[in-house]
């Protein structure tokens, strides 16, 4: 049997997961996710020639401060204290691709989950924003979670 959703009360109501009783534990999340592009918004990318500047240099940031502002974003997340939020790209030129993976640690009572994909997807809108006027047919796809660590359900490596 599938366990019930944790964000609905007995009454089918949405609510915020009560996790004061949870013990704080070390807690890890990775994620990824990629945006095609064409072969020559890459080569602008990588050349750093975007007119609106390093545009993974932008989108590095844009995804650590997502990261930090999940709980704004998402209704029923908690606001957590991370240590850690990095935000990495590699370049898939034979895809006509940038990958962004994004690692996101904390000591507390509930996962990084949201927050590593939030950094993963706001990083990549960032990309786009900054090269749509040069290619409008950039697609961001495979956003997931890769794996997460610590809690009472162990670790989960996709």
């Amino acid at each position: 049997m599938t366990p019930p959703l944790t964000h609905f009360d007995a009454q089918g109501q949405a609510h915020m997961v009560d996790v004061g009783a949870k013990p704080a534990t070390h807690r890890t999340a990775v994620a990824t996710g990629r945006i095609t592009l064409q072969p020559a918004t890459l080569a602008i990318i990588e050349s750093g020639t975007a007119k609106k500047g390093d545009v993974l240099g932008v989108a590095r940031i844009a995804g650590i401060m997502a990261a930090k502002k999940t709980s704004e974003l998402i209704p029923l997340c908690h606001p957590l204290a991370l240590t850690r939020v990095a935000v990495d790209f590699a370049l898939q030129p034979a895809e006509h691709a940038v990958q962004c993976t994004a690692t996101v640690e904390t000591v507390g009572p509930t996962g990084v989950e949201m927050e590593a994909l939030t950094a993963v997807q706001v990083a990549l809108l960032t990309v786009y924003d900054m090269c749509k006027a040069v290619d409008k047919r950039m697609q961001i796809e495979g956003v997931r979670v890769l794996e997460k660590h610590g809690g009472k359900s162990g670790s989960f490596v996709a």
